[in-house]
């Protein structure tokens, strides 16, 4: 990525999310990781709203318990290559999808998301309806937008050029072919020995 790109990628604030541990993430050689981030912090207020007066009769208590383990066990990646999402408490569900099937990326907030910095991103795959991947609760949703169609279009844009290329290897080696086959068939049209046989073979023809 460019001195650019690298200066506008979002940074995970420690203050605002949990303390990360990606020791479910397996990356291959060459791919590296542009952002990660738990869920924003302030987006378990909604929980602690209703959770707190009803853990006086202790129907809220399941309902924080709940709501923090969700938010400590949620992990979200995005690298080189594409994104990743961790869920699960008991069990774990890890997903990726690569940045060549993402169609398009968006974002939003509530009005709450709005007032403490925190929102969805959503990311749809092309030829289907369905929501591909979508980082719930993120810190500042609208630069990771940014990061992720910058990484989708810079894929696109280095996929037609790959194609490109192609073109130019198969263009090249047609050509080359063709030189070959024309070679062969001049170096036939004057081959002497080819001469000889052809005069040596009319004469025993005569003979008969």
């Amino acid at each position: 990525m460019s001195d650019t790109a690298l200066q506008d990628t979002p940074k995970r604030d420690s203050a605002d999310t949990a303390t990360l541990d990606l020791e479910w993430l397996t990356l291959e050689d060459d791919e590296s990781i542009q952002w990660s981030s738990t869920p924003h912090k302030y987006s378990l207020v909604p929980a602690f709203i209703i959770g707190i007066p009803l853990s006086l009769v202790l129907v809220g208590i399941p309902i924080l318990v709940g709501s923090y383990l969700q938010y400590t066990n949620t992990n979200y990646v995005v690298t080189n290559r594409g994104l990743y999402s961790k869920r699960g408490i008991l069990s774990r569900d890890v997903q990726q999808i690569g940045f060549d099937k993402v169609q398009n990326i968006s974002y939003s907030q509530s009005a709450l998301g709005s007032s403490f910095g925190y929102g969805s991103v959503h990311g749809s795959t092309a030829g289907g309806s369905a929501v591909g991947r979508k980082f719930r609760s993120i810190p500042d949703p609208a630069s990771l937008q940014e990061l992720i169609a910058r990484e989708v279009d810079d894929r696109e844009q280095g996929g037609g050029d790959a194609g490109a290329d192609d073109d130019d290897v198969l263009n090249e080696i047609l050509h080359e072919l063709r030189a070959i086959r024309q070679e062969l068939v001049d170096n036939d049209s004057n081959d002497p020995v080819g001469g000889v046989q052809h005069s040596s073979d009319r004469t025993a023809t005569d003979e008969r």
